[in-house]
């Protein structure tokens, strides 16, 4: 096997791995909005509230009584 063919195997497996871990989801509000997350959102129990990211980056925490539905896409 060639070098050149090692490397995209092994790159492509790499991928593969990691687009596995990623689980996002999309919460929708009490109000009807709905928030897209690149993961799945954390639930702090001392606080009461979920915190994720979403997709732009910027992180977010939401009530957990303001939460209607949390859907994994």
């Amino acid at each position: 096997m060639s070098r050149k063919y090692l490397t995209a195997l092994f790159s492509a497996a790499a991928l593969v791995a990691l687009a596995g871990c990623s689980s996002p989801a999309v919460i929708t509000l009490k109000d009807g909005s709905q928030l897209e997350t690149t993961d799945k959102p954390k639930y702090d129990e001392d606080s009461g509230f979920y915190e994720f990211e979403q997709l732009d980056g910027k992180p977010v925490r939401i009530n957990k009584d303001d939460i209607h539905t949390i859907k994994q896409l």
